[in-house]
């Protein structure tokens, strides 16, 4: 949930120390940076996020711009923070997803069949497909669909060219497609029934 027109008036307060304004800021963005680190194989989410939080306070004074900015750069530390981490552990990360951990935000409309399928993914009951996506590939989709920013955003978070962002989505995709096509459990699951109502 974005803070809106308040915004400029809460970054400015943090600026200054406000600690009122630094917990305003940390409740909007602490389920997006939470559900981002675990949806992409972080061992222990809540910790990396804590650094990244603290890694804002540091730098927050040097910010400037507007929420979605904001909400990059945050997002920007946060996937440096994970390949930090993977670092450390030697290797990329497989671990499944927890789709229910994850914050659902809308994707906007489009006349195209990936904003549509970006749309269908925002259900919590087809996150879970996204486990079977490279981290790369998992990493642009979810930055797509919990933080709702436009590929160029992405591109600079992950520090890649909008070429190669487009590309992953675009492969990404059309493996959550085949995904969904093969009906791996989505009767059980109710799946079908929710991607039948989406407009």
């Amino acid at each position: 949930m974005a803070i809106g027109t308040g915004f400029e008036g809460v970054l400015a307060a943090a600026q200054r120390g406000d600690r009122a304004a630094t917990e305003v800021l940390y409740r909007d963005l602490a389920p997006l940076v939470i559900g981002y680190l675990r949806a992409n194989g972080a061992r222990e989410p809540e910790d990396l996020a804590s650094e990244v939080f603290v890694a804002m306070l540091r730098g927050i004074g040097r910010f400037t711009g507007e929420e979605s900015g904001f909400r990059s750069w945050i997002l920007t530390i946060a996937h440096r923070r994970l390949m930090d981490e993977f670092r450390r552990r030697g290797r990329r990360p497989e671990e499944p997803l927890e789709p229910h951990e994850m914050r659902d935000r809308p994707v906007p409309t489009a006349a195209s069949t990936e904003s549509d399928a970006l749309e269908r993914l925002a259900s919590a009951g087809v996150l879970d497909t996204l486990a079977t996506l490279t981290p790369d590939q998992r990493a642009v989709i979810t930055l797509r669909i919990l933080a709702d920013l436009p590929i160029k955003d992405v591109a600079e978070i992950l520090g890649k060219p909008v070429t190669a962002v487009k590309s992953l989505q675009h492969r990404a995709l059309a493996t959550l497609a085949r995904s969904l096509a093969a009906g791996d459990d989505l009767t059980d699951s109710g799946i079908e029934t929710r991607l039948s109502s989406d407009h």
